[in-house]
């Protein structure tokens, strides 16, 4: 542990002794800050520049280093070190929020000096490298005093996320949060909460009258039918796939994984295209049973059935790594005892699937929460929080604190369903999955189970399959909906190719590679924090852990508009300017798609015995090995949940980003957009096919190189008697 601290703690000082401080125009791989000569490091600062604040950052690292060779006593040197480490970071955090462009924030009387009162930029690299020599110096020591049961990998990862979802996370979301309490001279606590319990925001109206309910409770009417039905056909799909021999499985798959890859708007647009009052199947129902031409589409249910639509593979994605964790062992010992296949399907196999099925509705009821597109396209006069959240940012009277609000009504709903979970599934252990080995055949699933299963989901993969037959047919057509003569002018508009010059001269191929390169940085940043933190949830015990894991799910629970937003006030300046740059996207991606890594590692990791991590430590492995090769290996339907979620939805997302796009960095779905507004419906629909392919392509991809979980020696499903 000792040579862990010194390798931090030395390369704090390198990068603080040549590593440019303060953030580059043209990013540090430009190498401009070495060209240019201008001071930069953090010791140039202090020595030339009078920047004496940093100073502090440096002694620091010196400081720790001279600990670990003067003093001996093991718990006595990680408690100084740990000291020093902590009061770095305490001193890096003050000096960066005081002193600001414009020069100190507060104590002007104080702090004075022409070098303090010139201010100073955002941190850059050399900042960013000793602060986390610092980090990984103070929770390696912690480790040392015997914290974390001593295991410096453990403790280190725990710090190091705590961190992370600390900087992007919360302190974002605090810019935008404290407006609730803004009033028009200051703040005020007593005036928010009758703004809070507004009936607009809480009412229940319409339960027993004609008027409408709140925007609240009409968001809470429809985040819990979406749970609960995208968790009935995951769990259906699931099952097909696990404990039947149906013969289209690879068809069905691509139709689950569809929906989760298409850009915005464009399920909404083809719901109206087909359902709307003038749709094709409304036209062809009146025609032939002479029906009513409505407007039912635009309203909650239009949502209900675009959220079905859209967030049943979410919840696919997380039951079927659960379903394939079942062990046969204890479903062969139900049947043993004289229990039918609906009885062990009944009381033995459900049961163990509780984890993965709380997870799914809770992914389920946070997506519904959430969504952004299906609402503003088919909410027709049912409001809901994303909405209007939106509206009060960016309508003709832009209401901030009202956004405010809004927001913690819908963090409300979200930590209640979070504490309602954790009631449901209580500490009972869904462990199945041990070091011992089994039968390898899984029960056959009963009559009625299997009808079910085949009752819902081929209904929906069929109504799948046409949306998105109708959404390729609109990519070739002049005029959807109005004129269906065949061209290819949208393709050659959107990714033409002068084969003459070899010239890219598409509109779209500029935004095309920017998104693809920033999804495939973010996808596996994404993996990793997630399936680390479901580590640290699953497997290991700390003070607040609890509330650890609430704020691991606080971005995904709050609209990509407010998180836009809020990264927009807290990285526009400093301690940390990112706005225009590509790092802010990447971000953005990392921390709102995190969850789903998290809640399928959680689902997957609660099925995995702990005697597999003690034999592996018994013998001799530390926690790093273990993860490396224990448990890694078994969560294969995790890691690929995590990695094609993350992916697509980088690729997908749009009202999380349209606020920080810029010309040069710019995404697919804000271009999608700005074709939809200008009525450019063709071009949009043939940008978000060509999108649609890639991803189907990088998905399959992303099955071959993760594999499949194997857990026993057959995956036969075992076939009534």
């Amino acid at each position: 542990m000792k040579r862990t601290v010194l390798f931090w703690l030395v390369a704090g000082v390198i990068s603080f002794v040549l590593l440019p401080w303060h953030m580059t125009d043209k990013g540090i791989l430009s190498f401009e800050w070495v060209t240019d000569g201008l001071p930069s490091s953090g010791l140039w600062l202090v020595v030339s520049g009078g920047h004496w604040w940093l100073a502090p950052m440096g002694l620091a690292l010196i400081a720790g280093l001279g600990v670990q060779h003067f003093v001996h006593p093991p718990v006595q040197r990680a408690k100084v070190s740990l000291g020093i480490a902590g009061l770095g970071l305490v001193w890096a955090t003050i000096q960066g929020l005081v002193i600001v462009r414009a020069g100190p924030r507060i104590f002007e009387g104080v702090l004075t000096g022409e070098a303090i009162n010139a201010g100073q930029p955002g941190m850059g690299a050399g900042a960013a490298v000793c602060i986390a020599g610092l980090l990984f110096a103070l929770t390696v020591s912690m480790s040392q005093t015997g914290k974390g049961r001593g295991d410096a990998f453990v403790v280190s990862i725990i710090g190091l996320i705590i961190a992370l979802v600390g900087v992007f996370v919360f302190y974002p979301v605090m810019h935008i949060l404290v407006r609730a309490f803004e009033v028009q001279d200051g703040y005020s606590l007593t005036r928010f909460f009758p703004r809070f319990f507004n009936s607009d925001i809480w009412g229940v109206a319409c339960l027993t009258s004609d008027r409408s309910c709140g925007v609240a409770m009409n968001s809470l009417f429809l985040a819990v039918l979406t749970g609960l039905g995208t968790t009935l056909l995951g769990l259906s799909f699931a099952l097909i796939f696990t404990r039947t021999d149906f013969r289209a499985k690879k068809l069905l798959r691509v139709l689950t994984v569809i929906p989760i890859i298409t850009p915005p708007f464009v399920i909404g647009l083809a719901l109206i295209l087909l359902f709307g009052r003038n749709g094709s199947v409304t036209e062809l129902a009146a025609d032939l049973f002479g029906t009513e031409k409505t407007r039912w589409l635009y309203g909650f249910w239009g949502v209900y059935f675009a959220q079905l639509l859209s967030f049943t593979p979410i919840a696919f994605l997380v039951l079927i790594g659960v379903v394939q964790g079942v062990s046969p062992s204890m479903e062969e010992a139900s049947q043993t005892l004289d229990a039918d296949r609906w009885q062990t399907f009944r009381y033995v196999s459900l049961p163990l699937m509780r984890p993965g099925l709380a997870n799914a509705f809770l992914l389920g009821f946070i997506e519904s929460l959430a969504d952004f597109g299906n609402p503003l396209v088919l909410g027709g006069g049912y409001s809901v929080l994303s909405t209007d959240i939106y509206f009060a940012i960016v309508g003709a009277v832009a209401d901030p604190a009202k956004a405010a609000i809004l927001a913690i009504a819908l963090l409300t709903l979200t930590l209640s369903a979070f504490i309602l979970q954790r009631m449901w599934l209580g500490k009972k252990s869904y462990a199945t999955i041990t070091g011992k080995a089994d039968s390898g055949q899984n029960a056959a699933l009963s009559t009625l189970v299997k009808t079910l299963c085949y009752a819902t989901a081929l209904p929906w993969a069929a109504l799948t399959a046409l949306v998105y037959s109708m959404i390729v047919f609109g990519s070739f057509v002049k005029l959807w909906g109005y004129d269906h003569s065949f061209t290819l002018a949208h393709y050659i508009r959107a990714f033409g190719i002068d084969f003459s010059s070899g010239r890219l001269t598409g509109v779209a191929w500029d935004s095309y590679f920017t998104t693809l390169t920033i999804s495939s940085i973010a996808a596996p940043l994404t993996a990793i924090v997630g399936l680390s933190t479901a580590y640290l949830l699953v497997r290991q015990k700390f003070v607040g852990k609890e509330l650890f894991e609430f704020s691991t799910m606080l971005s995904f629970a709050i609209p990509g508009t407010v998180i836009g937003v809020s990264y927009i006030m807290a990285f526009n300046f400093p301690p940390i300017e990112l706005t225009g740059t590509s790092i802010i996207l990447i971000i953005v991606f990392v921390f709102r798609n995190m969850p789903v890594g998290v809640r399928g590692g959680i689902a997957a990791m609660s099925q995995l015995d702990k005697s597999l991590d003690e034999a592996s430590i018994t013998l001799g492995a530390n926690s790093f090995t273990t993860v490396r090769r224990v448990i890694l290996p078994l969560m294969g339907p995790a890691i690929l949940a995590a990695l094609t979620y993350s992916f697509v939805r980088a690729i997908t997302s749009v009202s999380a980003v349209i606020f920080l796009v810029s010309a040069k960095h710019n995404m697919a779905t804000s271009f999608i957009v700005g074709r939809v507004e200008n009525g450019e419906f063709g071009l949009a629909i043939a940008y978000s096919a060509v999108l649609i392919v890639t991803m189907l392509a990088v998905i399959l991809l992303l099955q071959l190189l993760v594999g499949s979980r194997r857990l026993r020696r057959t995956d036969r499903v075992q076939t009534a008697a």
